[in-house]
């Protein structure tokens, strides 16, 4: 046995100045030991649950705010995705319209140039019918004095019946046609 603040052990550990060496100072340890658990359990623990309730209301309105911005967002993409799938519709839309007014205006344009050279094709056949007419006219005029004068000279008299001078060079004119055309 050995002998510890006068109190002698059997297993020969020293406990060393943990152990009480009196009834009071146990009595007084636990009173102490109550009094620190009622100012903790009066002051301490309502302080940190009221720390842990707020820091608690603070993450769950945190998570809350974030919930509504998600939704928010998720709206405004949805949204967004609406206004960008309304605006591709437009833009086919208006393709669509350019494409068919390209193609009505070509169409149009085509059928102008069409008309103005038809236009233009029959003015200049007018305008090439109408010189040779006078062509025609001016050769005729200056065959049948020829033809006339040649006649006159051939035949021995002055061919100045108008008359005659016509049939005469009518009959010119049209052997001249007749020769001219292959049988």
């Amino acid at each position: 046995m050995v002998p510890v603040n006068g109190v002698l052990l059997e297993s020969g550990i020293d406990l060393g100045p943990l152990l009480p060496h009196h009834l009071s100072e146990v009595v007084v340890g636990i009173i102490l030991m109550l009094l620190v658990f009622l100012v903790m359990w009066k002051a301490v623990v309502p302080a940190f649950e009221k720390l842990y309730e707020e820091r608690y209301q603070r993450i769950e309105g945190g998570i809350r705010r974030a919930e509504q911005a998600e939704s928010k967002a998720e709206a405004a993409l949805a949204e967004y995705n609406d206004q960008l799938n309304s605006a591709r519709e437009e833009a086919a839309k208006i393709r669509e319209e350019a494409k068919n007014t390209g193609a009505q205006m070509l169409a149009e344009a085509r059928e102008r140039a069409s008309k103005e050279s038809d236009r233009i094709l029959a003015a200049g056949r007018a305008q090439l019918e109408a010189e040779r007419a006078q062509l025609l006219a001016e050769l005729r005029a200056d065959i049948g004095g020829l033809a006339t004068t040649l006649a006159g000279r051939i035949v021995g008299e002055a061919l100045t019946d108008d008359e005659r001078a016509n049939r005469t060079i009518d009959r010119f004119l049209q052997e001249l046609e007749t020769a001219g055309t292959p049988r």
